[in-house]
């Protein structure tokens, strides 16, 4: 994977444009299409205390709302730590959006105060289809990208 070239055209997509969603929609197109093992990629938007729902994504249909407390995304969220599932059947509360998903990887996507504003979620259907190289290489891929953004994505006491 080209993870440089990969991150010249996320750049070069995503210059001067500051909406969360724009920056998630471009992003998510671009690595999704960038890699055959990435089978359903997309975003989780914190959009409460202790929630997450769909955002952008490519592939088939994702799970809707995903609480800080389950899954893989869910432990996301609660550690602010990159998570690579080699294999998902032994993730302890994994939720099966589709039951193809052998492997997955999250990262954390945060704003330009360093706050969490959703997570990255990749899923393979291939075994251990994700390392760290992968990880640290999207992961300064969202960090750059989010850095413009203000704003988290949800308006404060909407909750």
């Amino acid at each position: 994977m080209d993870y440089s070239a990969l991150s010249a055209r996320i750049g070069s997509l995503c210059a001067g444009e500051e909406d969360t969603v724009a920056l998630m929609a471009t992003l998510v197109c671009e690595v999704h299409h960038s890699d055959d093992r990435f089978d359903w990629t997309g975003f989780y938007r914190v959009v409460s205390e202790g929630v997450l729902k769909i955002g952008p994504y490519q592939g088939g249909h994702g799970c809707l709302v995903i609480p800080f407390d389950r899954g893989v995304c869910g432990a996301c969220a609660r550690s602010g730590e990159a998570q690579i599932v080699e294999d998902v059947e032994r993730f302890a509360g994994h939720i099966a959006c589709s039951s193809s998903t052998r492997s997955e990887l999250v990262l954390p996507v945060r704003n330009a105060q360093g706050d969490l504003i959703g997570v990255f979620d990749i899923d393979s259907d291939r075994a251990a289809a994700f390392t760290a190289e992968d990880a640290t290489a999207l992961q300064d891929i969202l960090d750059r990208v989010f850095a413009s953004t203000a704003a988290p994505c949800y308006p404060r006491g909407h909750e």
